[in-house]
């Protein structure tokens, strides 16, 4: 499944059909209690962030492919290659302390958006775990946005 998830995460018509793999993703994880979501069925390290709105001062959750990195977790804003940076990203640079679930678990955590050579040096880890990232960027101009969470 791995496999078949990284070939169809680089096809351009993924973007097409990405609210019905959102909304899908959102019946999923409200049927589970944040267990099972489509990035985990295709065997890929996946957990559902909760994070404050930045306006609203409500808890948002989001399911996201994470990279694990020692005790940290990496997360990075691709929302697949579009044009804008998904609002996640905002919310997580005004609130950085959030929670994170994996697997049924929740765990408090820190995030710290990575920029420069701090970036540059981690990306090949990303790419090792979702080749897509490298399409995604390219199919934009603006820079992924990357953060390391770490335990709070």
């Amino acid at each position: 499944m791995r496999k078949i998830a990284r070939w169809t995460a680089a096809r351009p018509w993924l973007t097409k059909i990405r609210p019905a793999v959102l909304a899908t993703d959102k019946v999923l994880l409200k049927l589970t209690k944040g267990r099972v979501t489509l990035v985990g069925i295709a065997g890929m390290p996946s957990l559902i962030l909760t994070v404050k709105g930045r306006k609203s001062g409500q808890p948002r959750d989001i399911a996201l492919l994470y990279v694990p990195d020692g005790k940290d977790i990496l997360l990075v804003g691709s929302n697949w290659g579009g044009p804008g940076h998904p609002v996640w990203t905002l919310n997580l640079m005004a609130n950085p302390d959030a929670t994170v679930n994996v697997k049924g678990r929740s765990h408090n955590v820190h995030a710290r958006q990575l920029t420069g050579e701090e970036r540059t040096a981690i990306w090949p880890t990303l790419v090792k775990t979702w080749p897509a990232y490298n399409t995604y960027q390219s199919n934009t101009d603006r820079e992924l946005r990357v953060f390391r969470l770490t335990p709070a």
